[in-house]
């Protein structure tokens, strides 16, 4: 991400479609995070995307123990505007299967635009052990589609998690990406980045829900996240959250009627500025 830092600080956005092409050439020449693990939900990224304990639809990217959880089926669709550039636009879709004896997960990810994207296609299995405990995995297709000479790569990646509940209300999870570090491209045998997180929630109040985690990527600095939100009449909800490294601040709102949710949210990055989040989701 610091490659976009500079582009967009010494030449402002309109001239970030006029170096595409250098960006492009960048990733295949250096060791930059193509195949990045996007965050997905509007709502983990209302709340600082401290979610890796808290059990939710987005589950699938964020901790798949988090799906042993979720007893209904649901279905779900993401769309952000990343910094207000259609370039780096970011879709997905979800999808959670309850079966005996836990619960699956499949999930598709696309980032980019014709001449450069990436895309990830995920199925996830999570189960529960008991009342207070679950574990969860997911298998990865990577794809990078980049135009001209440059040609496509593909990878397989594996993540997992647990998710525990020591108390009532208090969620202790773990989760690593890549494990195994499954390399991204074969003529430079770049190893798919590894990122580890851990976190806490647990409602501090019926209404109030709280989330802190810390996430490390083994080839970056340590990441602190934090978030919360609180809600009203049941079908309402205001969120906030903080991450570092670099600073974000994000806000959000989430409404319910019938089976039916949707959240808003905005980050907004300090150097590159803001990015606005839509997800929908329906529970059958």
């Amino acid at each position: 991400m610091d490659i976009f830092a500079f582009i967009f600080y010494c030449t402002g956005r309109s001239a970030v479609r006029l170096l595409m092409p250098v960006f492009v050439f960048c990733v295949t020449s250096t060791q930059l995070s193509a195949n990045e693990n996007y965050p997905l939900g509007s709502r983990p990224a209302s709340m600082g995307n401290a979610f890796v304990a808290i059990s939710d639809i987005w589950s699938v990217h964020h901790n798949q123990a988090g799906l042993a959880r979720l007893r209904s089926f649901r279905a779900g669709f993401h769309h952000e505007n990343r910094f207000m550039v259609p370039e780096f636009g970011l879709q997905a879709v979800a999808g959670v299967f309850p079966v005996r004896p836990g619960t699956i997960g499949v999930s598709y990810t696309y980032f980019g635009y014709t001449r450069y994207n990436e895309s990830k296609l995920g199925l996830a299995f999570g189960r529960g052990f008991g009342e207070r405990f679950s574990a969860g995995v997911q298998v990865n297709y990577l794809y990078t589609h980049i135009a001209e000479d440059y040609g496509d790569t593909g990878s397989v990646t594996v993540e997992g998690g647990f998710m525990a509940e020591p108390v009532d209300g208090l969620f202790v999870a773990a989760h690593i990406y890549n494990p195994t570090r499954a390399k991204r491209y074969t003529y430079y045998g770049e190893p798919v980045p590894t990122v580890m997180r851990f976190g806490v929630s647990g409602y501090l109040s019926g209404r109030l829900l709280a989330a802190a985690e810390v996430e490390k990527d083994f080839d970056n600095r340590m990441i602190f996240k934090g978030g919360g939100e609180i809600s009203f009449m049941d079908s309402l909800w205001l969120r906030t959250g903080l991450t570092t490294d670099p600073v974000q601040a994000s806000f959000g709102i989430g409404y319910a009627i019938g089976g039916l949710t949707a959240d808003l949210a905005f980050t907004n990055h300090q150097v590159l500025g803001l990015t606005p989040h839509f997800s929908i989701s329906y529970t059958f």
